[in-house]
């Protein structure tokens, strides 16, 4: 994490160099035409001033020439788009075998959990040169999560659950903001990432031995009784979860809705929103009654269940 003025922040990921190639060219060609527009304006107003001896002139239509001012700009224009859209859409989809990583924006922190439950404040701990894909919601007001030297920011919106990832090219500290006002104290709510080794990842990860979010999630997912409802056999009134996640899921007004985080944290909440078909509305809303973490637990359990497992009861008190 340097000190002192920047104008362009460090490269430190996969991505990095590629928007900044992007943010070049884009610089470039606006800052061509801005000089070719007020070059002609001045050169024009010059040439073709009033004068006592010069009387105005017909001009002709030039077929070659408009065609000329159209194309050029047009070719340029779709350059932007297929550039901007081919990194937009590396940067949307994460590739397999990601690092999942979850993270939850609070007047003002950033709450973070790793896979195996370790948990942090304000600080985010990856490995250097692997893909690590961020989770990520807002408990109060939007957020906005932006690493400047892995050229990657996303708004964390309330209610909503958004993903990105990255991949740090560089061991070192960075710089960790959030880049939406959100509040009188905005201004405290920084913070760093911290690019390690993979041995030393490892070792600092290996180094916590509270439960992970699937295992949390399994012991709320018996807390609440989910079980009585989503169990398979007679006692069943609401869809087995095993292998939904990532699926299309048929809807009991005809549509059809993607098992995903959004989804379930949806169902929990508001269980009538979206009624599977050939079930009745009969869940009850959980809102109130479990935590953002709670509920990141929750979806990290169900994406882990396997089709034909049987999910857990609560036991006989």
């Amino acid at each position: 994490m340097e000190e002192g003025f920047r104008l362009i922040p460090e490269q430190a990921s996969a991505f990095a160099a590629r928007y900044d190639m992007l943010y070049w060219f884009l610089t470039g060609v606006c800052g061509l035409f801005a000089l070719l527009i007020v070059v002609l304006i001045i050169v024009f107003a010059v040439r073709y001033r009033r004068r006592p001896d010069r009387e105005p002139e017909q001009t002709n239509d030039s077929m070659g020439l408009e065609i000329f001012w159209s194309v050029i700009p047009a070719i340029l224009v779709m350059v932007m788009f297929v550039w901007g859209a081919d990194l937009y859409l590396d940067e949307t989809i994460p590739p397999a075998g990601a690092e999942d990583i979850y993270v939850v924006g609070k007047q003002w922190m950033w709450k973070i959990q790793h896979p195996n439950g370790r948990r942090e404040i304000n600080e985010l701990h990856v490995p250097v040169g692997r893909a690590v894909k961020i989770t990520h919601t807002s408990q109060d007001v939007i957020h906005s999560f932006y690493i400047p030297a892995f050229r990657i920011k996303q708004d964390s919106v309330p209610g909503q659950y958004r993903t990105m990832w990255f991949e740090p090219t560089r061991p070192g500290q960075y710089h960790l903001f959030c880049a939406e006002y959100c509040g009188t104290g905005h201004s405290r709510m920084i913070g760093r990432v911290v690019v390690m080794e993979d041995m030393e990842y490892q070792t600092w990860l290996g180094g916590y031995t509270a439960e992970t979010p699937v295992e949390a999630g399994r012991k709320l997912f018996v807390d609440l009784d989910c079980a009585s409802c989503h169990e398979s056999g007679q006692r069943q009134r609401c869809p087995t979860l095993g292998g939904l996640y990532g699926t299309k899921v048929q809807l009991a007004d005809g549509r059809t809705a993607l098992f995903d985080e959004t989804y379930i944290r949806e169902s929990i909440l508001d269980p009538k929103a979206k009624v599977a078909a050939g079930f009745q509305p009969v869940m009850p809303t959980f809102r109130g009654q479990v935590t953002e973490e709670q509920i990141l637990a929750l979806i990290a359990y169900i994406k882990s269940l396997s089709p034909n497992v049987a999910v857990p009861e609560r036991s006989a008190q």
